[in-house]
């Protein structure tokens, strides 16, 4: 995937490698700005998961960038170990399913699901 390196992928590429698990989202998780953010937000505080998050509202090239980037049109989009989990449909399926429970672990990913 060859892609020109502007300022956004640069600060795409430095989030997802300094972050373990990273939110690409619109708002923040004190402050979701639309449903399908606030819903991984809850899926992933639910879970005991510290994550960090972007909020692509701030800034028009991280909203495109991120797309790009991950070749996905839409936000949310959630990284975990450096790999693309995918958007609240995705995430919502693995977290149904035990998926990104078994993603976490594999990725060393500290949780502890709220009882």
């Amino acid at each position: 995937m060859s892609q020109t390196t502007t300022p956004a992928i640069a600060k795409i590429q430095s989030d997802i490698a300094v972050n373990p698990v990273m939110l690409f989202m619109k708002g923040n998780a004190l402050f979701p700005q639309c449903g399908f953010s606030a819903r991984v937000v809850q899926i992933l505080t639910h879970l005991g998961v510290k994550f960090h998050t972007a909020n692509v509202l701030e800034d028009a090239e991280l909203r495109d960038g991120i797309k790009s980037f991950s070749q996905w049109p839409t936000i949310p989009q959630l990284y975990v170990g450096g790999e693309f989990v995918g958007g609240c449909d995705i995430v919502t399926e693995m977290y149904q399913s035990g998926e990104l429970e078994t993603l976490l672990a594999e990725k060393g990913i500290a949780h502890a699901p709220a009882a």
